[in-house]
């Protein structure tokens, strides 16, 4: 069993900061891939960030204002998210590309809500 566990989020004003921390523990044998992906009533979820390595990839309305880093703990990430805007509103999910000693699957946290509002 892989277990993907979310911390942070909350109410923000426009312009102000909050951070995002994932951890994946269970029977891993490797991380692949680690993300954050955003999602809003009615639109498909939609990558924010992710990392593999010291590879990193944002999306095009994020760039500049939000880091993605490795965490303190083994496999896990953080996101760091500045000037924030009320479209970055949301909830968002942790996931994580695992390969496991029976199969490789993406697994999800059960997300995180960041409301931008003044």
């Amino acid at each position: 069993q892989v277990q993907v566990v979310e911390s942070g989020g909350g109410l923000v004003q426009p312009g102000g900061s909050l951070r995002l921390s994932c951890a994946v523990s269970g029977n891993i044998l490797l991380v692949h891939v680690m993300g954050w992906y955003r999602q809003v009533p009615g639109k498909q979820r939609e990558l924010v960030a992710r990392a593999s390595g010291s590879l990193t990839d944002y999306a095009d309305s994020v760039k500049g204002r939000f880091t993605i880093s490795t965490g303190d703990a083994k496999h896990s990430v953080n996101l760091q998210m500045n000037n924030l805007k009320p479209e970055d509103t949301g909830v968002y999910y942790c996931n994580a590309d695992v390969r496991t000693n029976t199969a490789r699957t993406d697994y999800w946290g059960q997300g995180t809500q960041v409301t931008v509002s003044s």
